[in-house]
């Protein structure tokens, strides 16, 4: 078993040093897991995927247009409501499976956190107490892999062996 790339040599192996290697590992695979799940939810949804219409990504834009803290974001969202629905599913769907195999995962996690700012200023910004919406929490939880990245079990951390090994 090759050593990890991220940990230099002179660190130590006992269960305290493992345990700190593995430790984003869990958040990384909930993350990912959720993220997929969400963005694959919004592209199957036919509902959803429309302008209009009971739980429609427009209907959901209309909603929360004045409440939100950025209604200019909301606007350009409204321009073509499907095709922000979309663009947020796919997004959703790309940071899941970066975050999940660890492939680019710092830019996964930037973009995670990126994607739970804007749901965080639009659609949970009304929500009070502010701890009950879930966005802020999300974009909270991806700070610790955008600093950290995916060091084991990782894309990232394989491709990053075979580079030092040329």
């Amino acid at each position: 078993m090759r050593p990890d790339p991220y940990i230099p040599p002179s660190a130590g192996t006992g269960w305290k040093d493992t345990a700190t290697r593995y430790a984003l590992v869990p958040l990384r695979i909930f993350l990912g897991v959720t993220f997929i799940y969400a963005g694959l939810d919004k592209l199957t949804d036919s509902a959803f995927m429309s302008s209009s219409g009971q739980g429609s990504i427009g209907e959901q834009m209309q909603a929360v247009r004045d409440t939100s803290a950025i209604p200019a974001l909301v606007d350009q969202a409204l321009k073509s409501p499907v095709g922000f629905g979309y663009a947020i599913a796919i997004g959703e769907l790309a940071v899941g499976l970066g975050t999940l195999i660890g492939l680019l995962a710092r830019i996964a996690a930037l973009g995670g956190a990126l994607i739970s700012l804007s749901l965080w200023l639009t659609v949970s910004w009304a929500v009070e107490p502010y701890y009950y919406g879930n966005d802020l929490a999300y974009m909270m939880a991806w700070l610790p892999l955008i600093l950290a990245g995916a060091s084991v079990w990782s894309m990232d951390a394989l491709l990053s062996g075979r580079r030092t090994r040329f």
